[in-house]
């Protein structure tokens, strides 16, 4: 099979739709995985780092949601998670934040197992919808899309 030739005019994208240029996804000579992870650091993070509200944050924080082991003497690979986003903040809290698009099945089961595992851990998915006012949380925004309706 021959390889398909990039049309004139497109973009080169990953699996995940993610343009192969970085450069509208750097900020402060950090690389992030997606434009949307790297506005709620710059809009969101970053702001509340400077004023104190937040005291540490980690970016690219791994999680191991099921770790590996022998199957008919064949090792089946960990089940792993990368957050976006683990946050403290001035008050004690911490949470782990996650931006998304629309999620899709495997980024479903990976929170269900996440919320098993970790259940003391405060963790939710924030996107950004101009008409609702900027960065909600992913649940409000379902609420919100079926009231519209």
């Amino acid at each position: 099979m021959t390889p398909k030739k990039k049309q004139e005019g497109t973009v080169e994208r990953s699996k995940y739709n993610v343009k192969k240029d970085k450069s509208d996804r750097t900020y402060d000579g950090i690389v992030f995985d997606s434009v949307l992870e790297m506005k709620y650091y710059r809009d969101m993070v970053l702001p509340k780092y400077k004023d104190g509200e937040i005291k540490y944050y980690e970016l690219q924080k791994p999680y191991e949601l099921q770790p590996k082991f022998k199957r008919n003497n064949k090792t089946v690979l960990p089940i792993k998670y990368v957050a976006d986003f683990y946050i403290e903040y001035a008050d004690g809290r911490a949470e782990v934040i996650d931006t998304k698009g629309y999620p899709d099945n495997v980024a479903l089961m990976k929170r269900k197992i996440f919320w098993y595992k970790f259940p003391e851990i405060n963790y939710k998915w924030i996107k950004y919808v101009k008409k609702f006012g900027g960065w909600i949380e992913y649940e409000e925004y379902k609420i919100r899309k079926k009231n519209e309706k």
